[in-house]
């Protein structure tokens, strides 16, 4: 709130008002904008209406870091940030169809492939960041830490509560799978969720893994193939190769001499490094 010293009363007044109804933006723009309307002799209409609209944008942008903080979405990842050029294997004109989040609206999944450090999850956290901003609600875990919470959840009898965790946000972000090996209680549960979410919800997911090895993830090909089932069914592949994104600036700079250019997952030959994918299963 404004300091009442030297405040002539009215303004005064004013000030206590718009702070006991917290508006606090509008408490805090309030003069700027009398001195503005003085000057330019704006009508009592737009004024009101230049000042709440001042309180409406902070207030939109206060909801927005909250939902961003909410998403636990990893810091600085977004899509504006992403060197294309860097990797030129990812479209940016698929990424950026994505970005107007029709995915999201068709509940679709988007699946990125390719070996450590190339930027998956630079991708996936950039596009969930997008679905935030467009009013949607995201989550972001690793394949490790969501089935371990689930894990310990059904443990202790907390599975349906936990699951809604993972259930309820319309973008849920599941990164490195494959990274390490499931356990048979660890895999049944991720089938479950993918099953539960199907066409209700779209799933980013990010593995080094191509399809045809995902049976090593699982332990054995049966559920792969039926998780991959659902979770291939309305999605979008991309296959990201090229060098590590993260070694980029030091290589540049010349601090990495004679690193080899990263190699591409393994068994998936998609075009331009994108597939659209409609159903699939392990061959």
């Amino acid at each position: 709130m404004t300091s009442s010293v030297d405040l002539p009363p009215l303004l005064e007044r004013l000030h206590t008002q718009l702070h006991d109804l917290a508006l606090h933006e509008a408490d805090a723009l309030v003069e700027s904008h009398l001195e503005r309307a003085a000057r330019e002799g704006s009508t009592y209409a737009a004024f009101l209406g230049g000042l709440l609209q001042d309180e409406l944008g902070a207030r939109g942008q206060r909801a927005l870091s909250m939902r961003m903080q909410l998403a636990g979405l990893p810091r600085g990842k977004t899509l504006s940030n992403f060197d294309f050029a860097f990797q030129p294997s990812v479209d940016e004109r698929v990424v950026r169809e994505l970005a107007t989040l029709r995915f999201v609206h068709e509940a679709s999944n988007v699946i990125l492939l390719g070996p450590p450090g190339v930027g998956k999850t630079h991708v996936a956290a950039g596009l969930a960041a997008e679905a935030v901003r467009g009013g949607f609600s995201a989550y972001f875990t690793t394949a490790h830490d969501l089935t371990s919470t689930l894990g310990r959840s059904a443990r202790e009898g907390k599975l349906e509560s936990r699951m809604k965790t993972y259930l309820r946000p319309r973008v849920l972000v599941i990164d490195e799978v494959g990274y390490l090996p499931l356990d048979e209680v660890g895999a049944n549960l991720l089938f479950q969720l993918i099953s539960a979410r199907y066409e209700k919800g779209s799933v980013i997911l990010t593995s080094n893994k191509s399809y045809g090895q995902w049976g090593s993830i699982f332990g054995e090909t049966t559920i792969a193939a039926a998780l991959l089932d659902r979770l291939l069914h309305h999605s979008t592949t991309l296959n990201i190769r090229g060098e590590s994104y993260r070694l980029k600036d030091r290589k540049r700079s010349g601090l990495l001499t004679g690193v080899a250019p990263v190699a591409p997952v393994a068994g998936e030959e998609v075009s331009s490094g994108v597939s659209k994918v409609t159903q699939r299963s392990l061959e």
